[in-house]
């Protein structure tokens, strides 16, 4: 039964790749809590420093997390608007304005990577034979090909 047990704990958890937007000064704080961490003694990654605050979140009381919760200001979900101050996307965006064509939103659907997404990938083509080596396979024919 301890075999059983031993291959169930090996298993990684799926991981999932998402993207998401982020006040300019949030995402600053995190090369300043990376650099913190540095001083500290240990590295960390910026998806590492971002779990560490979910366990913080999921550690947290009620009254604690509602507080926590408030204290961030929503944004406007989607991209950001381009720069004001960048005049190349200035034209493409009155251009868009005009344009009234119907837009589907895309479906989002988080990617899995790792060994669950390997499975799920198709296989890679195969390289074709260069032309020397396809020459040889072939039987001549005996008709000359005229094009060139």
């Amino acid at each position: 039964m301890s075999n059983a047990t031993t291959k169930t704990e090996r298993k990684k958890p799926k991981l999932v790749r998402d993207s998401f937007t982020i006040p300019k000064n949030e995402y600053l704080a995190i090369d300043t809590l990376k650099t913190r961490a540095i001083a500290l003694g240990s590295s960390v990654k910026k998806s590492e420093l971002l779990r560490a605050g979910l366990l913080a979140l999921q550690s947290m009381t009620d009254p604690q997390f509602k507080l926590a919760i408030a204290a961030v200001p929503q944004l406007k979900t989607g991209r950001p608007a381009a720069d004001p101050g960048d005049k190349a996307a200035a034209p493409v965006a009155s251009a868009a304005k005009t344009v009234a064509a119907p837009v589907k939103p895309k479906a989002v659907t988080p990617r899995v990577v790792g060994k669950a997404a390997n499975k799920a990938a198709p296989a890679p083509a195969r390289k074709a034979a260069t032309p020397a080596k396809r020459a040889v396979a072939r039987p001549a024919s005996s008709t000359p090909k005229s094009g060139n």
